[in-house]
């Protein structure tokens, strides 16, 4: 079982509270602490991924990157100038190459972008580790879904058929919160909008999705870990996801391993190419599965992306993972949020 985007969450009680509010406590289960390791592979070789790697290439420019983000609508190359980190992560996170992506929009903490929260982010924390429901996660792990989170996309249309002031509608032409208002001959103040706005069709970024199985036997030579990040574009893939060591809830038959690849359709590789390199990102044994599973589709967000949105308060409200994060955690707690305020 291999899931095509989003296969884990990280710690937030809002998630914990959904996954509760669903009755989905039996399915839900912590990471495996011995997955945590995170890979760069480039110029022909693997390094962990570290802060020491990191400050490895310079504590100044590291700095001085800060800094500079500070000024607004930067770059993450900008914030962090080391363009092997830089882009791994951007492209594990939105798909893209760091100069691509704005960093107000993925590290807004950093960048310093919006207001300061009302208290300090060390009191949040002890709030937050204060009221998890289910279980309290260890620093650093996810979490993850029996079945993937296929179960709970399926819970969440199961509860939402079941209300009787819910209706759901599908291949509907609205491109904007007025039309919709009127549509539903409702005030706009009334509309809750969670779609992007504004937006050419061309910015995305196109993502091909694979699916590889090993033997334990046959894969022994790779490390048990999270996955491995590769920012050289002639590489034909960007990233590898150890998707059987992760999770708690097993994702491959008995004596397997299940690993997900992602390839970015920009750099031109064929479905040859992904299953060549193989041999360089992972193992020399033939894999017993291989298996093209999806296609995605990624917003981009170009630098100046988060001064570009509207600064003045409009008078429907604007929610959604575009506009507040780049984290399933992010749209969860934001929904908890306009919920509690009706």
């Amino acid at each position: 079982m291999c899931d095509v985007a989003v296969n884990a969450t990280r710690a937030h009680p809002s998630f914990w509270r959904l996954i509760d509010d669903l009755g989905l406590q039996t399915k839900f289960k912590p990471s495996n602490p011995a997955a945590s390791t995170r890979w760069i592979h480039t110029g022909g070789r693997r390094r962990k991924l570290s802060p020491w790697l990191v400050l490895q290439q310079g504590l100044f420019k590291v700095i001085g990157g800060v800094r500079s983000s500070r000024q607004g609508q930067k770059s993450v190359a900008e914030a962090i100038p080391i363009p092997t980190v830089a882009d791994a992560m951007t492209l594990g996170i939105v798909n893209d190459v760091s100069r691509n992506v704005d960093a107000d929009f993925l590290m807004p903490s950093m960048t310093r972008f919006g207001d300061e929260p009302p208290i300090k982010w060390s009191k949040v924390k002890r709030k937050m580790m204060q009221n998890y429901p289910l279980f309290t996660p260890q620093k650093g792990t996810t979490a993850s879904l029996n079945g993937g989170m296929q179960t709970l996309v399926d819970a969440l249309v199961s509860a939402l058929e079941a209300l009787d002031n819910v209706q759901i509608s599908f291949g509907v032409d609205i491109t904007t919160p007025e039309a919709l208002a009127e549509e539903q001959q409702q005030p706009l103040s009334s509309i809750v909008w969670c779609a992007p706005l504004r937006r050419k069709t061309t910015e995305f970024s196109h993502l091909n999705v694979y699916a590889v199985g090993f033997t334990e036997e046959d894969s022994r030579s790779v490390p048990v870990g999270y996955g491995t990040l590769i920012p050289d574009p002639e590489a034909p893939i960007s990233g590898v996801l150890h998707e059987s060591d992760v999770h708690a809830s097993p994702r491959a038959p008995k004596g397997h391993r299940l690993f997900r690849l992602m390839s970015p359709v920009a750099r031109g590789a064929t479905e040859e190419d992904v299953k060549r390199s193989l041999r360089t990102y992972l193992c020399e044994a033939d894999p017993v599965v291989f298996e093209k599973i999806g296609e995605r589709r990624i917003p981009s967000y170009a630098p100046g992306y988060m001064a570009s949105l509207e600064v003045s308060n409009p008078t429907f409200t604007r929610a959604g993972w575009f506009y507040s994060g780049v984290s399933i955690t992010h749209v969860v707690a934001e929904a908890e949020r306009i919920a509690d305020v009706f």
